[in-house]
């Protein structure tokens, strides 16, 4: 059930406020707070900015598809996902996923509530 490089980046797109730069050998991917997912240029993989519970999560759920990142990136939440086994709607919920802990945080608003 592999999901091709060109299905990968149309999902991406789909989400709010994206854009792209080259990272190394990878293609990284960002809200304009961070980076959520860097693509491996040969369409192989996809590494997933996760938090650490997150990362668990995805890994408990489906192990054969994603992995911790080895090295301290892993540690931290970086996950690998396996673009030659995964299906278009587990790749799709952990980009959700990714991006959305990518999101810039809401702003905290001023001086309460007016009128109250």
């Amino acid at each position: 059930m592999a999901v091709e490089i060109a299905r990968v980046r149309a999902l991406i797109a789909t989400l709010a406020a994206v854009s792209s730069a080259p990272h190394f050998h990878r293609t990284a991917f960002r809200t304009p707070r961070k980076t959520f997912a860097t693509l491996d240029e040969t369409g192989r993989d996809l590494n997933l900015m996760f938090d650490p519970d997150h990362r668990d999560f995805f890994c408990e759920q489906v192990p054969e598809v994603f992995s911790p990142v080895p090295g301290g990136w892993g540690r931290m939440g970086a996950t690998r996902c396996d673009l030659t086994i995964v299906d278009e709607a587990t790749l799709l919920s952990a980009l959700t996923m990714a991006h959305r802990l990518a999101a810039p945080k809401p702003r905290a608003r001023r001086g309460g509530d007016v009128g109250a």
